[in-house]
């Protein structure tokens, strides 16, 4: 008789590949019992993921240089406070403003809907990211990539959530505690 392919369920997410830069955890399943007779072959049995770890493995936090930013739009924020508030969860945040240096191509050919925005992402153009529950860290009191803590001039980068190939550098121009982001250049870290 033709026998398909069985394989187990997918294995827990393993962590971070490497701690303080954007890579990638990974997850597994096995084969149970191989195809024969014709039968269906196997599906991919591993499955990667990107990721970010903050933290080294000895528990001290990442030279904030060296993290990339993970930024969205910034009308996902809106949804993202109603859900906090609701919690009892909203603390306050902060917005820092940066001005673009560089964007990869990518970031203008992507079509998904959930990557419009990417499209108003321009070199020379000033920014604004908030830094809200979740991103914000309880230990820290940051957003992770932020650059605070950075050199005045220094090179950031920053890299956009739903489109792994739209990414690219800015220079941190100020923090602003009371954020008023203009709708078009205003983005979210995650």
């Amino acid at each position: 008789p033709v026998v398909p392919c069985i394989v187990s369920e997918w294995s827990v997410w393993s962590g971070c590949a490497e701690p303080c830069k954007t890579t990638y955890r990974v997850r597994r399943r096995q084969v149970i019992q191989e195809p024969r007779n014709g039968g269906e072959e196997c599906p991919p049995l591993e499955e990667k993921a990107g990721c970010v770890e903050y933290w080294t493995q000895q528990g001290t936090e990442c030279q904030q240089s060296l993290i990339p930013a993970l930024i969205t739009t910034g009308g996902f924020g809106k949804a993202r406070k109603k859900r906090a508030a609701a919690d009892g969860n909203e603390r306050a945040g902060y917005c820092v403003e940066f001005q673009l240096v560089a964007i990869t191509p990518g970031c203008s050919q992507s079509h998904h809907s959930y990557t419009h925005w990417m499209q108003y992402l321009r070199e020379g153009h000033t920014v604004c990211v908030e830094c809200q529950h979740p991103a914000l860290d309880s230990r820290s009191l940051h957003c992770y990539g932020d650059g605070s803590g950075s050199k005045k001039n220094q090179l950031l980068h920053w890299q956009a959530v739903g489109n792994p190939q739209c990414k690219g550098s800015w220079r941190r121009i100020r923090q602003l505690d009371t954020c008023s982001c203009p709708s078009v250049h205003s983005f979210l870290f995650i």
